[in-house]
């Protein structure tokens, strides 16, 4: 009977804890040893797409997720020639990526994926969350300097490269 008692209460001892530090410190903030008061305003942290997660709360591993963003020099405007431009193919691992640019009035306008990993459905899943970020991501920095989406490394690092290699024949 004692071992029961033990048990429950150790049971309800982690659960009263991850409660508390889900609801006190959420995204594993810690707090601060000594409290600092100063009048200057701080900036906000950067944001974070949350990953997906299961039915029971637990993150999906599956699931890419942005990390967050780092100063990047934003490139002039029309430094690009129009047209379309077919980048290099690059080894995904599980496959090859390939992208099309369209250069419009001198800017990246919009990135056509030719081939990526679509034989496994884990890649399908991956790559049909990381696309579409990755392709954003490349139209508003205007140039191949974009983030690598955690979760989907591989294809991130080849789009880069294939990316990279259309844009170098598109430039003025």
């Amino acid at each position: 009977m004692k071992k029961f008692f033990l048990s429950v209460s150790v049971i309800v001892t982690f659960v009263v804890y991850t409660l508390f530090r889900q609801n006190v410190f959420p995204s594993g903030q810690q707090q601060a040893t000594s409290p600092v008061v100063s009048d200057v305003p701080t900036q906000p942290p950067p944001s974070i797409v949350p990953s997906s997660t299961t039915a029971a709360g637990v993150p999906n591993a599956n699931t890419p997720t942005v990390l967050p963003p780092t100063a990047t020099k934003t490139p002039q405007k029309g430094q690009y020639a129009d047209g379309t431009y077919t980048g290099d193919t690059f080894d995904a691992f599980y496959g090859n990526i390939q992208v099309q640019v369209v250069i419009s009035g001198g800017k990246l306008t919009d990135v056509r994926f030719l081939q990526y990993p679509s034989d496994r459905r884990t890649s399908i899943e991956i790559n049909t969350q990381a696309m579409p970020m990755l392709r954003q991501e490349a139209i508003q920095a205007q140039s191949a300097n974009v983030q690598v989406i955690s979760g989907a490394s591989d294809s991130s690092s080849a789009f880069i490269q294939s990316l990279g290699s259309a844009l170098q024949k598109a430039k003025v």
